[in-house]
């Protein structure tokens, strides 16, 4: 039987006119089978720091009183073999020209998440994608979602990409732990050096991956593989 894998994603800073200079898409999978085992470890981390088990893992919420548990969450990523990232950054979306080929900026987020997920997917698996609810906008666009990746990898019976659907982070430890990577990726490419707890969220993350995190990793890279997107210079034929 093909295994089965759970994808959980989000972005940051993917609005066309959000004055936010980088955009980061991105996921962590894992198999089906140890999903519950990780969203324990993962409450279990949350429990020994003083915080209840439903306590929201959130970038935003990063600070130095909570540093060590957000290092402890993140070392927790790194040390369990069944959990992978995948990210994709665009480094500048003041450089993109919809008009001149011809789309929408809904349409080329779509590209981009294919371009995100499609170094994640192998044809003799099957995966479940899930993505943080966001807003009312939400349910279109995990259908929207589904049927382009289906179509780019000619599933069209959908056996490899069985779902993609909604879910909510707070009641996802996979999804919070995403956010987590995820803010850490686009605080360092737009820049940003205000906090001292972020910072060092992001020295632990190079120190652990061995990456800068600004730049395309090996595209066979397992743990934590980004992409920097560059649009393309030429208008299409």
């Amino acid at each position: 039987m093909s295994e089965t894998y759970n994808v959980y994603c989000d972005e940051s800073c993917h609005l066309e006119h959000d004055r936010q200079k980088a955009m980061v898409i991105g996921a962590i999978w894992c198999p089906l089978e140890k999903t519950r085992e990780i969203a324990v470890r993962l409450r279990e981390i949350k429990v020994r720091h003083g915080l209840k088990p439903d306590f929201e893992i959130k970038f935003t919420k990063v600070s130095p009183a909570k540093l060590q548990f957000y290092l402890d969450e993140m070392d927790y990523f790194f040390d369990d073999d069944d959990l992978h990232f995948r990210a994709l950054i665009v480094p500048d979306k003041s450089e993109l020209r919809h008009a001149v080929f011809a789309q929408t900026h809904d349409d080329w987020y779509y590209k981009m998440y294919f371009d995100m997920l499609k170094v994640i997917l192998d044809p003799e698996a099957c995966y479940r994608i899930y993505l943080d609810i966001k807003d009312t906008q939400g349910f279109e666009k995990a259908r929207k979602l589904h049927d382009v990746l289906c179509n780019n990898i000619l599933d069209f019976d959908r056996e490899i990409i069985e779902r993609v659907q909604l879910a909510r982070s707070h009641e996802v430890e996979q999804l919070q732990l995403a956010d987590l990577l995820i803010g850490v990726i686009s605080y360092v490419n737009r820049g940003l050096d205000s906090s001292s707890a972020k910072l060092a969220l992001v020295d632990r993350m190079r120190e652990r991956s061995h990456y800068s995190l600004t730049k395309t990793t090996l595209l066979r890279e397992d743990k934590v593989n980004i992409l920097r997107w560059r649009p393309s210079r030429e208008s299409p034929v």
